[in-house]
C-alpha cells in the first residue's frame, strides 16, 4: 500500500488507475481506526478495483467547544490497519495541503434544510465542514465509488444530497453499523470510555431496539420519545435527542403512515458524546 501526503502524488496514482480502466473506490476517514471503519474499506473493495483510503482530522468539521486538538491521531497503526484489509493508497494531507488558504477562509459547501435538525442544529457548521471536505476529497480522488458508515446517519443523508445536486458521478454505498458485544456502535470516541461506561452505554442499541418495538406495535411518537430518554437518564447519560423521523429526510414522520422511519439517538455517557440509529421496518 502507497502512502502520499500531496494532491499531486494521489493525482497520479489515480490517473494511472484510470488509464488503466480501474473502478476507485473511496473510503474518507478522521483515522483512529477500528473495525467499523476497516468494515467500510472491505465494502469498497467489493465495488471496485483500487480503494483509496483518507486520513484527515478535519478542523472545519469541529465547534469552538469540540475535541480537536485532543482527537486521536494513530497514523501509524491506522497505515498497517488499512494495509493488511486490501487498501490501495492512503491518502494523509495536512491541514495546509487541503486548506490553502487556510481552514478559516476557505470556499465552503453549504447543502441546504437536511442540517437544519438534530446533529445540525445541535452542532452549528459541523455540516458545512464535512460537505466542503468530502467535495474537495471527491474531487482528488474523483472515485467510482464512496462508502459511508450508516451510524453517522445525518451525514450519510447530506453526503447523498451534495453528490447529488452537485452532478458529482459517484455512487455513495451506505454501510452497516459494526457493533461490540453489548450492541454499543462502534466509534473512535468510544475509547473515551472507562470500561463501566462503555458497558453502561449498550443502553443506547437497547433502547433504539426498545422504539422500533414500540413504533411497530402503534404507540404515539411522543410517549415512544419521551420513554426513550427516561431510559438513556436513568442509565447514567445525558440525551441530546431520542427522537423518530421519516429516514429519506429526517422530517417528523406522517402518522398515516409508518413506514420509512428511523429511530436516532445523541447522548453523552462520561466525556463521550455517542450517536446511533435504527431503521424501523413495519
Amino acid at each position: 500500500m502507497d502512502v502520499v501526503h500531496t494532491a499531486a502524488d494521489l493525482r497520479a496514482r489515480v490517473s494511472a488507475w484510470r488509464r488503466a480502466g480501474a473502478r476507485i473506490g473511496f473510503v474518507p476517514t478522521m483515522g483512529n481506526l477500528h473495525a467499523g471503519h476497516l468494515s467500510l474499506v472491505e465494502l469498497a473493495r467489493e465495488h471496485a478495483e483500487n480503494v483509496v483510503a483518507s486520513v484527515f482530522v478535519n478542523p472545519t468539521q469541529f465547534g469552538p467547544n469540540e475535541d480537536f486538538t485532543s482527537y486521536p491521531r494513530t497514523l501509524d497503526a491506522d497505515r498497517a490497519s488499512l494495509a493488511a484489509h486490501g487498501c490501495n493508497v492512503l491518502f494523509a494531507p495536512s491541514v495546509d495541503e487541503m486548506y490553502p488558504y487556510g481552514a478559516a477562509q476557505t470556499v465552503r459547501v453549504e447543502v441546504p434544510q437536511i442540517v437544519e435538525t438534530l446533529e445540525g442544529a445541535l452542532r452549528p457548521g459541523h455540516f458545512s465542514g464535512v460537505a466542503t471536505v468530502v467535495t474537495k476529497l471527491f474531487n482528488l480522488v474523483q472515485p467510482d465509488v464512496a462508502v459511508f458508515g450508516q451510524k453517522d446517519y445525518q451525514q450519510l443523508l447530506v453526503v447523498r444530497r451534495m453528490t447529488k445536486d452537485l452532478c458529482l458521478p459517484i455512487e455513495i454505498v451506505a454501510a452497516p453499523i459494526v457493533r461490540e458485544a453489548n450492541g454499543l456502535a462502534m466509534s473512535s470516541r468510544n475509547q473515551y470510555l472507562s470500561s463501566e461506561e462503555r458497558e453502561r452505554a449498550g443502553v443506547i442499541y437497547r433502547t433504539l431496539c426498545a422504539m422500533r418495538e414500540q413504533w411497530n406495535a402503534g404507540r404515539p411518537i411522543a410517549a415512544i420519545e419521551s420513554d426513550a430518554r427516561a431510559v438513556l437518564e436513568a442509565a447514567g447519560s445525558i440525551p441530546d435527542y431520542a427522537t423518530i423521523r421519516r429516514a429519506a429526510d429526517l422530517s417528523v414522520p406522517d402518522l398515516s403512515g409508518r413506514h420509512g422511519a428511523i429511530a436516532l439517538i445523541a447522548t453523552r455517557m462520561g466525556r463521550a458524546r455517542l450517536i446511533d440509529n435504527l431503521l424501523l421496518a413495519h
